[in-house]
């Protein structure tokens, strides 16, 4: 059987996403965001694709580095105004039977005792086909408006986000035992005491000490993705992320990321084809390459400059609003999204600012790919062939219209091809991607908390042994 292609859909709770000044197209509806009608209507029609998902992307703060003012990301609704994630998930379960439902939440803004009730409740109401993107937040904005007074450094929000995922684990693997809710209604007993336990977390950045409140959902943990390309990023997603998200421009980039994920993920003790990952592409479609080609026109003459500019500096912490347009594109060290500096100072291009506003004025930091359903086809697969990816997240240009048109010309295309699923597996979420049980596998660390008594026992004995040894080396 040839190796299937996968297809995430790329959206956000906001106007426009990834390609600001679009909302203005006449057959654009991105602005219709707030309505459940909307959300519902575009779910029918990826799960009529067979996509693995949607996958709802977020920001916490504001896009404010372009000429350091929000004025113009408020101007071209670039993702503000943006409404929560995680509220999609219910209805957009309540309209489809298949369909992965991915929710971005920040490990810089969410604590993780009562994130970890809400993604619960969310996979409950699923029955098991909600994942859990882990960001760490790139905004300044959002940590001012928390209280923070700012972000943390970019390596240091990792050590964060890595105490945050355990836990999570602890509360979703070991807090409640299998078997623990037993409904007995002749005894009246809903719950077996004695196999719901505490957690008794108290590590450098949270304490929890007590019992997860929900009781076991169809899949404990929820699917994980994650983002990161920098190396801290990859590092962090090798160990814990089931599905990766990258946005390499060109394929040498996303070759080598791929290799490297792999390469970490087997390094960590895992199965890295049990890693699934997605770039981020932008498709144009249509009947022939030509009526493709005069539709990507037509949309290119609604995108945005200024509104391109205040993505690509909220997303690099560059401020281009300083440069001239003919001037090019230079490695900065900044606190923002250092993967998305590396790519674009890197890949062998030298890109000026006014490139680099048309490359992403639309479908953001990934590609474009344009042409009639066998074009298109043509260049997925020879981007999987060549990079080694397993699919790809895609944004739209234009909302319902993108997807409706990958849907009703390039899946077919695919299928016909025999390199794309004709229907869903059964089962949850994790069962319908990797063909195997509900849980986490054993090799993944989750599995490590799922014994949470023995895990106790061996923190209290590394709680009594560090101060000695402190002291031993004289600290």
């Amino acid at each position: 059987m040839a190796r299937q292609i996968h297809f995430n859909a790329f959206d956000m709770n906001c106007v426009g996403h990834q390609s600001p000044g679009l909302w203005a197209h006449p057959r654009d509806r991105s602005w219709t965001y707030k309505d459940l009608d909307y959300w519902q209507d575009l779910a029918r029609t990826l799960e009529r694709g067979v996509f693995d998902g949607i996958f709802i992307a977020d920001v916490i703060g504001y896009y404010d580095v372009y000429k350091g003012s929000n004025h113009h990301a408020i101007h071209q609704a670039a993702q503000i105004p943006v409404n929560d994630p995680l509220q999609l998930a219910a209805p957009i379960a309540l309209a489809t039977e298949h369909l992965g439902i991915g929710i971005t939440a920040s490990t810089s803004f969410e604590h993780p005792y009562t994130f970890a009730r809400r993604l619960s409740t969310a996979d409950h109401h699923t029955k098991g086909r909600v994942g859990w993107n882990i960001v760490t937040s790139y905004l300044e904005s959002g940590a001012k408006n928390i209280g923070q007074g700012g972000l943390k450094q970019h390596d240091n929000r990792y050590d964060v986000a890595a105490e945050y995922v355990e836990v999570l684990y602890k509360l979703f693997e070991g807090s409640w035992e299998d078997g623990a809710v037993v409904r007995d209604r002749a005894r009246r007993i809903f719950t077996d005491p004695a196999k719901v336990h505490e957690i008794g977390h108290k590590g450098r950045y949270f304490e929890v000490p007590g019992y997860h409140l929900c009781e076991p959902s169809p899949q404990r943990t929820p699917v994980l993705y994650q983002a990161g390309a920098s190396g801290p990023g990859k590092a962090f997603a090798a160990g814990h992320a089931e599905c990766v998200f990258v946005a390499a421009p060109i394929k040498p980039v996303l070759k080598s990321y791929v290799t490297d994920i792999r390469r970490l993920a087997e390094a960590a003790g895992r199965d890295p084809r049990k890693i699934l990952t997605y770039n981020l592409v932008t498709i144009i479609v249509d009947e022939t390459d030509a009526k493709a080609q005069a539709r990507f026109e037509e949309y290119k003459s609604y995108a945005s400059y200024d509104g391109a500019l205040v993505f690509m500096s909220g997303w690099t912490g560059i401020d281009f609003g300083q440069y001239a347009p003919t001037d090019l594109v230079r490695r900065v060290e900044t606190n923002a999204i250092v993967s998305a500096v590396e790519h674009l100072a890197g890949g062998g291009k030298a890109w000026s600012i006014e490139e680099l506003a048309q490359f992403g004025g639309i479908g953001g930091l990934g590609p474009v790919f344009v042409g009639s359903p066998s074009t298109v086809a043509d260049i997925l697969e020879e981007w999987v062939d060549e990079t080694d990816v397993d699919g790809f997240n895609l944004a739209y240009a234009v909302t319902p219209e993108t997807f409706e048109s990958i849907v009703g010309l390039v899946v077919p295309e695919l299928q016909r091809r025999g390199v794309y699923p004709t229907a869903y597996r059964p089962g949850t979420l994790r069962e319908k991607l990797f063909g195997a049980g509900a849980h986490l596998p054993a090799n993944h660390p989750a599995a490590l908390f799922r014994d949470i008594e023995a895990v106790k026992r061996a923190e209290a004995v590394a709680r009594q042994v560090e101060p000695r040894r402190l002291e031993a080396v004289g600290e």
